[in-house]
């Protein structure tokens, strides 16, 4: 069996790249900081408590024009997810750039787990007053 010509190997990490990229470029143009730019987080507005996603976009806005304090200010947590998103991201294009294989990590029920204590704690934690730090 011969290997698939690079181009189509790299099809599908380039064209999560290119929407990412879309994405990101319409947060780093319309700045998430301005009223009514986005709807509102509706956990946030009917309970008033935080989610973990709450800041993400500001936090990405800020990470597209350079400022990490305020990214992690933001929202330290979707900070740490764009960065692991982007080490795995690296690791698929390169996988298929040599072999043409996929994802190079296979996620195990106990990963699935683990990421969501730790976002479930990250959630809980911000909502309390010793939590203030991760509040957007």
């Amino acid at each position: 069996m011969t290997p698939e010509p690079l181009p189509r190997r790299l099809a599908a990490p380039l064209g999560v790249a290119a929407g990412l990229g879309v994405a990101v470029t319409r947060v780093a143009v319309v700045d998430p900081n301005r009223p009514g730019s986005y709807p509102a987080c509706p956990l946030l507005r009917w309970t008033g408590l935080y989610c973990p996603g709450c800041g993400g976009l500001r936090g990405l806005h800020a990470l597209a024009h350079g400022d990490l304090g305020t990214a992690l200010g933001a929202n330290a947590l979707a900070v740490a997810g764009y960065a692991a998103f982007a080490v795995l991201w690296t690791l698929w294009l390169v996988r298929a750039a040599r072999t043409g294989g996929g994802m190079p990590v296979a996620f195990r029920p106990e990963h699935v787990w683990a990421l969501a204590g730790i976002v479930l704690l990250f959630t809980v934690v911000r909502n309390l007053p010793c939590g203030s730090a991760l509040v957007p």
